[in-house]
């Protein structure tokens, strides 16, 4: 039987593979941004249907990355329609000049593979056990599961209230109404708190020091490099967000100053 980490492997290097032909043709690497949710839509039903143990446990699971995927990238896909390539990709094309291409493959969409990989670690522990290595840990599933609902929720209203708010004409400044008034990323805690919910379901099949990695690295990354810490730098010196920042959590969600 072919292993799972390998099998995700491959699916994820041919998926990012044509997603960085279509940025190359598209002169738009933020594409990869809307792949992002799919490559776990990819990877969970590879998974689910090649190793076809269909527990219960595993159609959660599936079911879950799914929801969350589908949403997200329609998200994005909607945002992003008809607008030019994002700030961030935008400012590394001028960097990289005539190194863009190679760069773009390395940096953007191989590392977000690697990325991807991690994080999908505790989908394909779940979804490649023929049975469960804890079954005493079966009360984690309705646990996990209320946990990813809490995540999915965060997620999706904050981004849904910050997309109703740029698309008002009439609104200007700085979004703090909503999710925005107790957490300055409702969106990103709601994506951490999503995977910590799968690390959960994925311990009783076992393997939970190797599914930890999808919410630690996550986590990190959206408090410390591609979230909380790059997106805050775009309002430097911008006196409203500055007082924002001052009242608001900048992550889990609290009352306001």
């Amino acid at each position: 039987m072919v292993n799972p980490f390998l099998l995700s492997a491959l699916c994820i290097f041919c998926f990012m593979c044509c997603m960085f032909v279509i940025a190359q043709v598209k002169r738009d690497n933020s594409i990869v941004d809307i792949g992002w949710g799919i490559g776990f839509i990819i990877v969970a039903l590879v998974t689910f249907f090649y190793f076809g143990y269909d527990r219960r446990s595993q159609k959660l699971v599936t079911f879950i990355t799914c929801i969350w995927g589908t949403r997200l990238a329609a998200y994005i896909l909607i945002r992003n329609w008809g607008k030019p390539e994002d700030f961030r990709y935008a400012q590394w094309r001028k960097d990289w000049g005539k190194n863009v291409i190679v760069r773009s493959f390395f940096q953007v969409f191989m590392l977000q593979g690697v990325i991807m990989f991690i994080n999908t670690l505790p989908i394909v522990i779940v979804n490649s056990s023929p049975h469960l290595l804890y079954p005493h840990l079966r009360w984690l599933y309705p646990v996990g599961a209320a946990l990813g609902l809490v995540g999915f929720l965060f997620e999706a209203i904050g981004d849904w209230q910050m997309f109703m708010f740029k698309t008002d004409r009439h609104k200007h400044g700085i979004m703090n109404t909503g999710l925005w008034r107790y957490t300055r990323h409702p969106n990103y805690f709601g994506e951490a708190v999503q995977w910590w919910a799968m690390f959960a379901l994925a311990i009783p099949s076992g393997l939970w020091y190797e599914s930890i990695l999808a919410p630690v690295v996550i986590t990190f990354l959206l408090l410390r490099v591609s979230g909380v810490t790059l997106l805050e730098k775009k309002y430097d010196g911008n006196d409203a967000y500055t007082i924002y920042k001052r009242n608001t959590s900048s992550f889990i969600p609290w009352f306001p100053k």
